[in-house]
């Protein structure tokens, strides 16, 4: 017996290490030509990027067991009983005077701006993880077609995150896309699916390029990259500033709450539009990911005007209920007088014309 078990573990290892180093969706790290470039960013420092400011998890290896039993076993309210609303359709095209705003779960949305469509974040697949068995989306009355999102002008990308960059919705909207921005590195998995490098654009933090009079600018966030135990903060994450000739709007990736916030503000702001990471977080790790109502608080640094909530109802990625983050962002946002909405997945809408604030999720059982 103990043969047998010890068989099995060395196969075990054996299949991951080959699953790991083959498998695409991993995707794959820059060579050595492009790896001295991205190796003089002066967010490059000790052979990793770097935070602005020190970030440290409360994660010791004492605590894991204890993070472990609550996450197999404390799972009631986490993932919703029912399937959640959606309403997709085709919708005609609108004005260029209006943003127009599709929210599909999570932090991919769609704008279509002056003229011009942009994803941001586009994981619309079924698992947010390198294997389709684990996180996987929540149950949708009508789930996401990917056949039925539309050509774009751009795809933005935060981080390589497995909840914010999917491969399986990069191989099915590569051929939709005119040209994909992301942060330093992250663009060699585009690469490895198959992205040609003339449509890749890569920025460190206070860079910016142009999408025709659309302006589009990396700026810092506070948290991590990688999307296998090797390469761990190997690319850069960012939040991003969209700023066109009628509307200036701030997507925030994923942060954890820090000086950042003010700075893009006071460099960029005032936003007529903000989405903001709320959601996934827990004090052990809130260096990384903001609390709801710090998400608020952040959005008042930026001076934003309206604000989003993102990176919510979809996966069960930590030990919250899953209407936490909205809930108390909501009530931190009516404490401090802030402007929210709260837009059904998949409902389009327009700005500054319809502000959505129905509790929808209270509907669900």
């Amino acid at each position: 017996m103990l043969i047998v078990l010890i068989s099995l573990v060395v196969i075990f290892v054996v299949v991951a290490f080959f699953f790991m180093r083959f498998a695409p969706q991993f995707g794959q790290g820059p060579d050595e030509a492009r790896l001295v470039e991205i190796q003089t960013s002066p967010n490059y420092k000790e052979g990793e990027f770097k935070n602005m400011q020190e970030t440290v998890m409360e994660m010791s290896f004492r605590q894991m067991p204890k993070i472990l039993y609550e996450w197999l076993f404390n799972t009631d309210g986490r993932v919703p009983k029912s399937p959640l609303p959606t309403q997709f359709s085709n919708d005609e095209p609108g004005t260029d005077t209006l943003l127009y705003v599709t929210w599909y779960g999570h932090s991919a949305i769609l704008l279509e701006m002056e003229g011009k469509k942009i994803l941001l974040d586009p994981m619309l697949g079924s698992a947010a993880s390198p294997v389709s068995f684990m996180t996987r989306r929540f149950k949708y009355q009508n789930p996401i077609k990917l056949e039925d999102i539309p050509e774009v002008d751009a795809v933005i990308y935060s981080h390589d995150h497995y909840d914010h960059l999917d491969y399986h919705s990069v191989l099915a909207l590569k051929n939709k896309v005119n040209h994909f921005y992301a942060p330093l590195a992250v663009g060699e998995h585009l690469k490895r699916w198959g992205v040609e490098e003339s449509k890749i654009t890569e920025l460190d933090w206070w860079q910016s390029a142009n999408l025709d009079h659309i302006t589009l600018t990396a700026t810092p966030s506070r948290h991590f990259s990688g999307r296998k135990f090797s390469d761990r903060n190997k690319s850069l994450w960012a939040s991003w500033v969209i700023k066109g000739d009628r509307y200036n709007i701030y997507f925030s990736g994923d942060s954890g709450y820090g000086e950042h916030f003010k700075l893009i503000g006071e460099k960029y702001g005032p936003f007529d539009f903000t989405m903001m990471e709320c959601g996934q977080y827990n004090e052990r790790w809130k260096p990384i990911h903001m609390m709801p109502e710090e998400t608020v608080q952040a959005h008042l640094d930026v001076e934003g005007s309206v604000m989003m909530p993102i990176h919510w109802g979809a996966f069960n990625l930590a030990l919250h209920d899953w209407t936490d983050p909205v809930v108390r962002a909501k009530a931190e946002a009516e404490r401090l007088g802030a402007t929210m909405i709260n837009p059904v997945i998949g409902r389009r809408f327009a700005l500054p014309e319809v502000r959505p604030q129905t509790s929808w999720w209270e509907e669900v059982q």
